[in-house]
């Protein structure tokens, strides 16, 4: 009896895991995998909060809007920075996935490691707002290890670096816990302003968001490539305010670049110095895993084995490996939520 109301239940609602990310919303369907990737970009009704669009087509607006439609990303360093607008945009992505689901669905979202008492409940009430019947949060360093494949039960270190679009993520990980962790609100849209900035400053040329994105993915790098590239880049000059195209090289997006890339390989060498020397030690074998969107700019895995003097590797799928961990958390909810859900 009890499994046919099991089958039932399934039939009629589905879990639900989500990779809230600052740069992109990530949903895993129990079963199914990851089934929605899609931008955190919500366009509205300037003054009204009127949702006109959500996801890839929002983000098509952005730079591009008429006086009264505002594109923007309500999530600011991977925490909200606009409820209404979060809720909004989680209720859209839940109902997208869930499709003619009749229950709600049970929820695992991962949120950074280091948010306030305050952020974890507004994640939770959103996504309770949202259309979720239980919700339960986990820290994105632990998804991302669970999610990559890390034996994080094992009593011995795991180290896993997770760079977003809002934050960097540095955990040590052993016996199904984080043993110590760094956070730092660095990651992906904090590289695209650098360049926006390296371009305004060096060329007096104003780009967009856009092609700060497209300078970064097309010719960034953190180590000195074997063959370095050029591109073009196309913007407003501040001088003329005209439009203008010039050459950029990949060694000066590397300069524009260093800040970043610096605060990110400081937050592992700070977390290694305080590591215990038994799980230190592990790390001699394992090494340093990376995942995240922005762990794939060129050459950050050099530089930071070289920094380090530890083995490094990126993970065969990093920019799902936060949704993949929410997604391995559904299939023993139980079990996680009493080892690995955050106190309060």
């Amino acid at each position: 009896m009890a499994g046919l109301f099991t089958h039932i239940r399934n039939l009629l609602s589905c879990d639900i895991g989500i990779d809230l990310g600052t740069a992109n919303t990530l949903i895993f369907m129990k079963g199914r995998g990851v089934v929605i990737r899609e931008p955190s970009v919500v366009a509205m009704q300037k003054g009204t909060k009127k949702i006109l669009a959500v996801g890839e087509e929002a983000k098509r607006m952005i730079g591009r809007t008429p006086a009264g439609i505002v594109a923007a990303r309500p999530m600011k360093s991977g925490v909200i920075a606009d409820f209404d607008i979060t809720e909004a945009m989680i209720r859209y992505f839940i109902s997208k996935a869930r499709g003619h689901k009749v229950l709600r669905p049970r929820v695992v979202i991962a949120v950074p490691s280091e948010i306030t008492e305050v952020e974890w409940r507004a994640v939770e009430e959103a996504a309770k707002h949202a259309g979720a019947r239980d919700v339960t949060l986990i820290e994105e360093p632990m998804a991302a290890a669970i999610g990559v494949g890390l034996p994080v039960a094992e009593p011995s270190g795991n180290l896993i670096v997770d760079i977003g679009g809002g934050t960097c993520e540095v955990a040590l990980i052993s016996l199904a816990g984080i043993v110590q962790a760094k956070s730092v609100r660095v990651g992906g849209d904090t590289m695209d302003e650098c360049i926006i900035q390296y371009m305004r400053r060096v060329y007096n040329l104003l780009i967009g968001e856009r092609m700060a994105e497209n300078i970064k993915v097309s010719i960034g790098s953190a180590y000195p490539l074997a063959e370095e590239m050029t591109m073009e880049v196309r913007g407003r000059d501040l001088v003329a305010g005209l439009p203008k195209t010039l050459l950029v090289t990949s060694e000066e997006i590397r300069e524009a670049l260093k800040d970043p890339v610096t605060s990110i390989v400081d937050a592992v060498r700070n977390l290694l110095a305080e590591a215990k020397p038994e799980l230190s030690s592990d790390l001699v074998d394992r090494g340093i895993v990376l995942s995240g969107g922005s762990s794939l700019l060129r050459g950050l895995d050099r530089l930071i084995a070289a920094q380090t003097g530890l083995p490094v590797i990126v993970a065969d799928d990093p920019l799902s490996g936060v949704a993949n961990g929410t997604g391995r958390m559904l299939e023993e909810l139980d079990f996680y939520k009493e080892h690995l859900a955050r106190r309060h």
